[in-house]
């Protein structure tokens, strides 16, 4: 059985992250569910939803290093991965560590740097190093890429290419507060919260990498059934077939399911995958790898609409 302590400690996240944030449970389950199985996340929503605080919290809360990069069209791939600078002193040259080497990087507006820069994270989130004059230089272990996207101002943007979006585990949104939530966060701040000042908001470390990575080996231990690994696939499958779709789920979508179903299982205290955990996690999970047709578009059908019409149509196992 999963072990409880280890469930309460990351569980407690949720609880350290609303000292600061207001109202996005959702968005911190996600991030949990990515580091538990070594994903990137794509954080989407329009300016002013917290997106970074909420990043910067949950560092100070599992106590990892965290870096934000704002992405701009000049950026160069050597200011996000590092580059050789000659040293006078020993006629030689030295690399210097970009802002990749840490264990959260907020990539802001990844959408604005053109796809040269895109390209430079492509190695890092996927082999977890950076190739610089040939040597392979290892990341730090947890690393995780947050890329944060604005859904709505695309003029000056470069849009990421689908094998560029299939190497995120996750696409969260971030939606506007409710009328509640918003109260709250205005009274916070005229109670004197200061988003730059996470210590004096009670903000305290839960857990830290050995936990995450004492999680990690315990998710890798949750039971897949036949029967849900084939409802899995089934799932991503009927995706490709799709008359609304000119690109459905690949096969490492499916891979990437079977992870956060798993995890969300174990977070939900089970050591076996569910049809309900399959279901629970398609959205985040398979959203941003499908891509519609300009004539679905047109008529209205979205990526959310898509994937309910293929989950009440695949059978469940029973």
């Amino acid at each position: 059985m999963p072990s409880a302590e280890l469930r309460s400690r990351l569980a407690g996240l949720r609880t350290e992250v609303g000292k600061a944030v207001v109202g996005q449970d959702g968005a911190v389950t996600g991030l949990l569910i990515a580091l538990l199985c070594r994903g990137h996340v794509l954080l989407e929503g329009v300016p002013g939803v917290a997106k970074t605080l909420l990043v910067r919290t949950l560092s100070a809360a599992l106590d990892l290093a965290t870096t934000r990069v704002q992405f701009t069209p000049d950026l160069m791939p050597g200011d996000v991965t590092g580059s050789l600078v000659y040293d006078a002193r020993t006629a030689e040259f030295s690399f210097r560590e970009g802002p990749v080497f840490t264990n959260l990087l907020l990539a802001d507006e990844i959408n604005r740097t053109p796809p040269k820069t895109q390209a430079s994270l492509l190695e890092a989130m996927e082999e977890r190093q950076v190739s610089v004059d040939g040597r392979p230089r290892p990341l730090p272990d947890p690393f995780l890429v947050i890329a944060t996207q604005n859904p709505v101002e695309y003029e000056g943007t470069y849009p990421l290419p689908e094998a560029q979006l299939d190497r995120f585990l996750l696409k969260l949104t971030l939606p506007l507060p409710t009328r509640e939530h918003e109260i709250e966060v205005m009274r916070r701040h005229s109670d004197g919260f200061d988003p730059r000042d996470l210590r004096a908001a009670g903000v305290r470390q839960v857990a830290d990498a050995a936990v995450l990575a004492a999680a990690r080996a315990e998710v890798a231990q949750v039971q897949v059934a036949p029967e849900i690994l084939a409802y899995a696939v089934d799932v991503c499958r009927a995706t490709r077939s799709s008359p609304s779709l000119s690109l459905g789920v690949s096969p490492r979508g499916a891979t990437a399911l079977l992870a956060t179903s798993r995890a969300w299982a174990w977070l939900s205290g089970r050591s076996y995958v569910t049809p309900d955990d399959v279901k629970a996690l398609a959205h985040p999970t398979l959203r941003h790898r499908v891509q519609l047709r300009a004539e679905a578009e047109l008529e209205g059908v979205t990526a959310e609409s898509v994937l309910d019409t293929v989950l009440a149509a695949v059978p469940v196992p029973r």
